[in-house]
């Protein structure tokens, strides 16, 4: 029997992507799945291109000794690597600092500082972890995965989308560029900042691409708390979140009124061809990463980023027994639900 074939999404959330990194190491192992194709922003991005890499390296094997390779160098790092530097150590951690009138001053005396005061070189040390990991020409040239990454265009405000024939180190680090730790990245003369701002993940070029007709969205910051935010720590958190998960709402809000439109015969027959069925399953953070702060990604201690991987493979292998079979047949994700 042929394997099942699906397109991975992968969110953005600093090292909470190890969380991600057990979910496809899980489906790497389960060889009645193959990804098809992957797309992401930020550590999303990350996965992605060490993925590609290592399937063209090795196939799943090589995949899953590829992503443990970059975890482990994310942890050998030290904190700096997702942004931790110095004064963001100071107003995020410890956690038993935070909700204290000093934790907020500092907070407040770091949000006050520019990267390109406080990081006048522009040093992130992730920017030697993917490069030292990750064999990008190989990724342009020999993988046949299709990957998507997006960055936002800062003068623009506009999402761009990088395919896997263009991708670079250089590309991944814009992904993945904070703007309140990190300087603008150029791409080609254009600075972009974060691409989760306005695609995490970016799904559209999944409709218009040749890949699978099944999306598995990987999602790391939760999109349910029963409990309202009232500290500021917790109100910083919570904001964080939304604003993070508003443009993967968007897009499934979207794909949702098109499967609407297909149920319903409302698309009139000129138009039906350029309309694709698309079947949606997640993997959220809900009651999997919802005990952590945003403070923890920036965390990264091995242990804490085994865990993660530990939690993503849980999660998975979950997903698997609940929802894989619905692969091809049907989502299993309600689209009319969550997000109406």
């Amino acid at each position: 029997m042929a394997p099942r074939r699906i397109s991975l999404a992968l969110q953005g959330g600093g090292s909470h992507g190890a969380f991600e990194w057990g979910v496809i190491e899980r489906l790497l192992e389960d060889e009645t799945i193959e990804i098809g194709a992957v797309t992401g922003a930020s550590a999303g991005a990350m996965n992605a291109v060490v993925l590609a890499d290592g399937l063209a390296e090795g196939g799943r094997a090589g995949a899953i000794r590829k992503l443990e390779a970059f975890w482990s160098g994310v942890g050998d790092s030290g904190r700096g690597v997702f942004g931790d530097l110095g004064i963001w150590s100071a107003a995020f951690n410890p956690d038993w600092l935070r909700n204290t009138p000093a934790f907020n001053w500092m907070q407040g005396f770091a949000g006050s500082m520019s990267p390109y005061d406080f990081n006048p070189f522009n040093l992130n040390p992730l920017h030697d972890v993917l490069e030292k990991v990750v064999n990008f020409k190989a990724v342009r040239e020999r993988s046949t995965l299709p990957v998507f990454i997006s960055a936002t265009a800062v003068k623009t405000s506009e999402s761009r989308v990088f395919k896997r024939t263009e991708l670079t180190s250089l590309h991944v680090m814009a992904s993945a560029c904070l703007p309140q730790l990190f300087q603008a990245v150029e791409v080609d003369g254009e600075p972009y900042w974060d691409g989760g701002y306005l695609a995490n993940p970016p799904l559209w070029p999944l409709f218009y691409e040749d890949t699978p007709d099944d999306i598995l969205i990987v999602s790391l910051n939760p999109f349910e708390r029963e409990a309202v935010p009232k500290t500021p720590a917790e109100i910083l958190d919570r904001l964080n979140e939304i604003t993070f998960n508003a443009s993967l709402v968007a897009e499934l809000r979207a794909i949702g009124f098109v499967q609407k439109l297909l149920d319903e015969g409302l698309l009139k027959d000129e138009a039906k061809g350029r309309y694709r069925r698309m079947l949606v399953h997640a993997i959220t953070a809900d009651k999997r990463l919802d005990d952590l702060s945003m403070a923890s990604k920036f965390n990264t201690d091995r242990r804490f980023l085994s865990d993660l991987r530990d939690r993503g493979r849980a999660a998975a292998t979950e997903w698997l027994g609940s929802c894989g079979e619905q692969i091809g047949i049907a989502s299993s994700l309600d689209l009319k639900k969550p997000f109406r």
